[in-house]
């Protein structure tokens, strides 16, 4: 299996609801880095909201390998900046057996402040994801500490926003969906989809988690596609529909999957 870059091509690898699971693939190097970025835009971004990028003492040395893998002068912001792709290095210490953030370039964010996780150990990072730490984190932390140089794993997950800007910082779901209707869904809810890769790169050892966010109005998603939307709204975890704030649009996005589906038929 190998992932797409683009919302319709992920959402079939994204999980659809129930228990939380890494649904990694591997890649290969060909399939790891969007091949047409719009650079301009990333520029664009990380000027506009320089927090974006966050660093540590321990973040320069990674960071400069990894630019020099992707070819570019710099470090880890030069590096994010050249590709379409957000990116974050994870470093685990001698004395700890987790890996914590070490260094971040986020232009477009996922509604989280890269600032606020910054050496946080990745269960801490996770806190707000219902279920993390009973079903994912060991399993987590074990696939990091054995994830091999020249390796590339990808997964991808999807998210309801009420805007299809790249940057999305959610404020009131209630005032933000609360114009949306079954009749509307399809030009006001967006479907936005993170696709994650993992590698390990060689000389320093850190990992570096990269994240490349896309999103497309809901009419412009594949029916079979919204229909698997719509079943994913009723089984969330308790707590994890609340995170995603899903009963603000599940009633709107329910409505108009089937108005979707009857028209198929």
């Amino acid at each position: 299996m190998s992932l797409g870059f683009s919302v319709n091509d992920l959402l079939p690898k994204a999980r659809g609801g129930g228990q939380l699971r890494m649904g990694l693939c591997a890649l290969s190097e060909d399939q790891w880095l969007q091949p047409e970025p719009d650079l301009a835009a990333r520029a664009a971004a990380f000027a506009a909201h320089p927090e974006g990028f966050q660093e540590t003492r321990y973040s320069g040395e990674p960071g400069r390998e990894l630019a020099a893998m992707l070819g570019v002068k710099g470090g880890l912001l030069q590096a994010a900046q050249s590709r379409h792709e957000d990116m974050c290095l994870l470093k685990k210490f001698a004395d700890e057996d987790f890996y914590r953030l070490i260094g971040a370039a986020v232009a477009y964010p996922t509604d989280w402040h890269p600032k606020d996780k910054m050496e946080l150990p990745l269960a801490a990072m996770h806190a707000p994801i219902q279920g993390y730490q009973e079903q994912l984190a060991s399993g987590v932390d074990h696939f990091m500490a054995k994830l091999k140089p020249g390796k590339i794993f990808g997964r991808c997950n999807w998210f309801i926003a009420p805007t299809g800007a790249g940057r999305w910082i959610a404020g009131n779901p209630a005032e933000e969906f609360a114009h949306v209707t079954a009749e509307n869904a399809g030009q006001t809810l967006f479907v936005r989809s993170e696709r994650q890769t993992l590698r390990r790169l060689p000389e320093t050892g850190a990992i570096l988690f990269t994240i490349g966010v896309y999103v497309e109005p809901l009419e412009e998603i594949e029916t079979q596609n919204v229909l698997m939307l719509a079943g994913a709204i009723g089984s969330l975890l308790d707590g994890e529909s609340e995170r995603r704030a899903a009963h603000n649009f599940a009633d709107a996005l329910i409505g108009y999957s089937i108005q979707r589906e009857r028209h198929i038929k």
